[in-house]
């Protein structure tokens, strides 16, 4: 699979009385809405980059998009491309926060209170120490 930095889909954005939804014919699965135009733009952008990156993730095939000669709408319907650009994405992607468990003894824990340890920063730091990393 390759991974490209720059993708565009046309997606169809459906007007209904309780806002706008927006699906792209190429991704199935993908869906989003959005109470104003606006709104639902943002909405596809993200929508389409984080399946995307899923499909990336998965090194799963990514979808050539569709001709809009070939996309059949509904009179409530239009058609919009939506471009998304991948790198700051995909470096959003891998640099968020995850939540970990962990488990210490309750002394260790007390003594590191009586400290004000961040543990976040020291198991970030100890963990790059043990595995030879560095900030990215």
């Amino acid at each position: 699979m390759h991974k490209k930095d720059r993708y565009i889909y046309p997606a169809i954005f459906d007007y209904g009385s309780d806002g706008i939804s927006v699906e792209f014919p190429d991704l199935p699965g993908c869906f989003t809405c959005g109470d104003t135009e606006e709104e639902a733009f943002q909405m596809a952008k993200e929508a389409v980059a984080l399946h995307l990156y899923g499909l990336e993730q998965e090194n799963e095939e990514i979808p050539q998009p569709s001709k809009v000669s070939e996309i059949q709408t509904q009179t409530n319907q239009a058609i919009a491309f939506i471009e998304v650009w991948m790198p700051p994405f995909r470096y959003e992607m891998e640099n968020r926060a995850v939540k970990k468990t962990l488990t210490i003894p309750k002394w260790l824990d007390d003594l590191a209170k009586q400290y004000d340890v961040n543990y976040s920063q020291i198991l970030q730091e100890a963990l790059k120490k043990h595995l030879g990393a560095s900030d990215r």
